[in-house]
């Protein structure tokens, strides 16, 4: 087997590595809280978080608080297991073996 074989295309692009990389260590994250934390346009982050999702490497949750508009994200558990081996591989391809 290579040593990028578990390198994932999908986690290629650094606001879909941070995306994942913030889902990874908490329950959910919110719309805002991702564009502020990427810096990222709605646009430019509305993209990603779709390809994301339709590799359903993520859940999105829609609800109301109050009378405004919610959309939070959630890692699945596809999405950590595949997460985790792309992290997996990048470690081995630093450190050389």
């Amino acid at each position: 087997m290579g040593i990028i074989n578990n390198i994932n295309k999908a986690f290629d692009h650094r606001i879909r590595l941070g995306i994942m990389s913030i889902l990874m260590v908490n329950e959910y994250a919110e719309f805002t809280m991702l564009k502020e934390l990427l810096e990222a346009t709605d646009g430019n982050l509305a993209s990603h978080l779709k390809a994301l999702e339709k590799a359903e490497f993520i859940e999105v949750q829609k609800q109301f608080v109050g009378r405004k508009p919610n959309t939070r994200y959630l890692v699945t558990t596809l999405g950590r297991a595949e997460f985790q081996k792309h992290i997996d591989a990048l470690e081995k391809l630093i450190k050389g073996t």
